[in-house]
């Protein structure tokens, strides 16, 4: 089964002090950006959320215009995803988004839109693994024995995440279908807050989630980190082991963060903004940020990013189709 890597995502860009350019539109038309932009997105409460108010402050400072956040949840990012499909190409309506939203939700319900004609990349600004949490009942301290303890268990073990269809979702069937076990989704709410609450309090057995939520329960001892689901250890939890290495070899997951416009806007806008973030993410106070928050900077140009939407949005597809009805909806 094909894995959604680390080191095939995105390259982690290195270089610093880019040149940022403001160009006029053929023909003498005005320079761009003239008025505010709306920055759309579909998980307010989430790292989605601050990473996108972070990125349109940095962003309003570079073009000299402001950058509106605005939040539009619902349906798993599907309705932040199509207003800004349907909005004028022009500029003014960017989508802030995680790989979920458009890789996976697609294949798993009827959207309005379609991932890969109706919205022109731009670029990542984050590639993150996932944790898996344990509540300290669970007697299990690393994947191997999280398997064992399924294997043996009359009743599934439930995950929470925040919602059908997300990455979180599928990573805990990917490790289900790998490990051989069956687990019970339970989805709650795409602010990410309500399932890690509930891994707290011991309603949910496990759960799967950013570590921007789960790290400082686990600090607090009041959950046990089992593992991340990357190729690598995090910065930010050096002893927190990969899933692979902690007892299911081959297993890898991750999950990226990136803008997007709709499709048919201008290429010279897409490469201003390009250029803008890419200045953002080489920014040391923003490598910081991602650092503590368990987020790798990333960066490529439209066309890489347009290529891994592509991969991902096939990728997850394949997965989905291979679990079928596996899925609780």
């Amino acid at each position: 089964m094909a894995q959604v890597g680390v080191k095939g995502l995105f390259a982690v860009c290195l270089v610093c002090g880019l040149a940022f350019l403001r160009p006029t539109h053929a023909g003498g038309a005005e320079t761009y950006p003239s008025r505010p932009i709306r920055l759309v997105h579909g998980y307010p409460g989430s790292s989605s959320d601050t990473n996108a108010r972070y990125i349109a402050q940095k962003l309003t400072d570079l073009l000299g215009q402001q950058i509106i956040v605005d939040a539009k949840p619902g349906a798993t990012g599907s309705i932040a995803a199509d207003f800004v499909a349907k909005s004028a190409p022009d500029g003014y309506t960017l989508l802030a988004t995680p790989s979920s939203a458009l890789g996976s939700t697609p294949h798993l319900r009827k959207v309005p839109f379609n991932t890969l004609r109706d919205f022109a990349p731009i670029a990542p600004t984050a590639v993150y693994s996932f944790m898996l949490a344990a509540h300290p009942s669970v007697p299990a301290r690393n994947a191997r024995e999280l398997i064992a303890l399924a294997k043996t268990r009359r009743v599934s073990l439930t995950y929470s995440t925040t919602g059908v269809g997300s990455a979180y979702h599928l990573a805990g069937v990917l490790f289900s279908t790998m490990a051989g076990i069956e687990l019970l989704h339970v989805p709650y709410g795409a602010s990410g807050t309500s399932a890690m609450m509930d891994l707290v309090s011991g309603r949910t057995d496990l759960g799967l989630n950013s570590p921007v939520f789960l790290l400082p329960q686990v600090r607090a001892g009041k959950i046990r980190a089992i593992g991340v689901t990357g190729s690598r250890r995090m910065s930010s939890a050096p002893d927190v082991p990969t899933i692979a290495e902690s007892g299911l070899p081959g297993y890898e997951m991750v999950g990226w963060q990136g803008i997007l416009a709709p499709a048919g806007t201008p290429k010279e806008i897409v490469a201003e903004l390009n250029t803008a973030i890419q200045k953002i993410m080489n920014a040391p106070d923003t490598r910081k940020r991602w650092d503590e928050g368990g987020l790798e900077v990333a960066f490529a140009t439209p066309e890489q990013f347009t290529a891994t939407l592509r991969v991902d949005y096939d990728r997850y597809g394949k997965l989905i189709k291979k679990i079928g009805g596996g899925i609780e909806q």
